[in-house]
């Protein structure tokens, strides 16, 4: 059975561009395109959830939707990576407790390295 990812990120091309990288690798994608789905992990159950941290029309940016993830007592192990433009990823990485970042615009081969180190960890 595949890996699940669970991608949250609200500029279409990007989504479109991360769910044909992902899907190419054999990955099972699930796509949102807000926070909504951060609501129902328990239900998606993916193995790691890439993550924006600017969510335009969501509510709720992408570190809150992290920190909710990293706090609670189901989700708390799950592996988030955050994607971002942002300036100091690292900072806003370690703030919200995600498990890594990747810099938009991102290099596709080292975020699928960034992937498989996250769900097979040697």
């Amino acid at each position: 059975m595949p890996k699940r990812i669970l991608i949250i990120e609200d500029d279409p091309d990007i989504l479109e561009l991360l769910n044909l990288i992902l899907n190419e690798e054999g990955y099972e994608v699930v796509l949102s395109e807000n926070g909504e789905a951060s609501y129902h992990l328990t239900e998606i159950m993916p193995d790691l959830v890439l993550l924006d941290i600017n969510l335009k029309n969501s509510g709720q940016n992408g570190d809150a939707i992290c920190s909710r993830i990293k706090n609670h007592p189901k989700t708390k192990r799950l592996p988030v990576v955050i994607l971002s433009a942002e300036r100091d990823l690292a900072a806003i990485s370690r703030s919200c407790g995600a498990d890594g970042w990747i810099s938009k615009p991102f290099d596709i081969l080292k975020l699928i390295r960034r992937v498989k180190a996250l769900l097979y960890p040697s």
